[in-house]
């Protein structure tokens, strides 16, 4: 039987354990990759709206308030994802004495704040 090979967010939406690029291993399981999913989609969606919008001719206005939306969208769905990694992944790296896992994460917060 052939292994299956599959990418790094099939893994994580279905707590397949893996190990990450950087060295560290454990599962990830999230309990709201479903809402994280369901978020995306509807910021995508409003994402081509903007598009549409600016294709159209519309308002500077209606698309600027539009972009804020979407900006807030993403903000949001990124604090889900964070809730999640911390409630789970890191919590488990932790017990685990997992420090590339904290430090990794403190290095991707930095760069989300930016």
């Amino acid at each position: 039987m052939q292994a299956e090979i599959h990418d790094h967010a099939y893994m994580h939406a279905h707590g397949i354990e893996h190990t990450h690029e950087h060295g560290h291993s454990h599962t990830h399981s999230h309990e709201h990759t479903k809402a994280v999913l369901n978020r995306l989609s509807r910021a995508i969606g409003h994402l081509q709206s903007v598009r549409n919008m600016v294709e159209e001719g519309r308002d500077c206005s209606e698309v600027l308030i539009q972009i804020a939306a979407v900006r807030s969208a993403i903000d949001n769905t990124g604090k889900l994802i964070l809730q999640d990694h911390l409630k789970h992944c890191i919590v488990e790296a932790a017990a685990e004495g997992d420090q590339q896992a904290i430090e990794d994460l403190c290095q991707a917060i930095d760069k989300y704040m930016k």
